[in-house]
């Protein structure tokens, strides 16, 4: 239910955006498809891709419609109706499939607590002793210093995490060495899923994705990151 939460809301946001844009993704199909696509992926793994397809084909004849109603930009609306589907819809039902797995709890609190060390590390000491800016048109506050502070903070997390589910938890077939690899791994890929939201907020002109979380921003800016942690721990587990 939390992660449904998220990803609708990230869904809704994602809309707002184009709009912001002039550009109008069909709310109802995003939103909609999204959740489906999710809850299908956690409860019904055999109807997903049907599901995932029969969006696709949705969207197209949405906006057909409205290209003959007189909606000029109809191809580059069908176009964002996709990205949405696909990106929060297909990629963040991989939250559910990590969930799904065997002890699937326990990775699932392996993974995002990885994540968050990342985030920390770059943050804290990027602050603090960044110097050379990394994407100065994405996210001008990022700095090199904060991206491999926070490669090394997720090795650090990844190897604590490792040791202490696989020592106390419910014994994880997972080593110190391959939990130190696992974070490195999310400390350098998953800043790609944080720089790309970043890419469409830039664009739309807006600072958060939303205000669901007053002080944080919205939902989309909380899982950014998720979404590419989801996809690396369920192939790397």
């Amino acid at each position: 239910l939390l992660i449904g939460f998220f990803l609708g809301a990230a869904a809704w946001e994602y809309v707002d955006m184009f709009h912001a844009l002039e550009l109008r993704p069909s709310r109802l199909l995003v939103v909609g498809a999204v959740l489906a696509i999710a809850i299908s992926r956690s409860f019904f793994p055999a109807a997903a891709v049907p599901i995932f397809t029969l969006s696709i084909l949705l969207a197209m004849f949405i906006h057909l419609i409205e290209y003959e109603r007189g909606r000029d930009q109809a191809a580059l609306d069908f176009a964002a109706s996709l990205g949405g589907i696909a990106y929060l819809g297909w990629v963040g039902a991989y939250l559910f499939d990590l969930r799904a797995l065997p002890n699937g709890a326990w990775w699932f609190m392996f993974v995002l607590p990885v994540v968050w060390c990342v985030d920390t590390g770059a943050y804290m000491l990027g602050s603090q002793y960044g110097k050379h800016k990394m994407t100065p048109r994405l996210s001008p506050k990022k700095s090199w210093e904060g991206f491999w502070a926070g490669a090394f903070t997720g090795v650090l997390g990844g190897a604590f995490f490792a040791y202490v589910y696989s020592t106390w938890g419910p014994h994880l077939s997972i080593s110190i060495w391959q939990g130190a690899v696992f974070g490195l791994v999310i400390g350098l890929l998953t800043p790609l899923g944080d720089l790309g939201e970043s890419m469409l907020k830039r664009q739309a002109g807006m600072k958060d994705s939303g205000n669901v979380i007053p002080g944080h921003g919205g939902a989309f800016d909380r899982i950014d990151s998720w979404l590419w942690a989801a996809v690396l721990g369920y192939y790397f587990i």
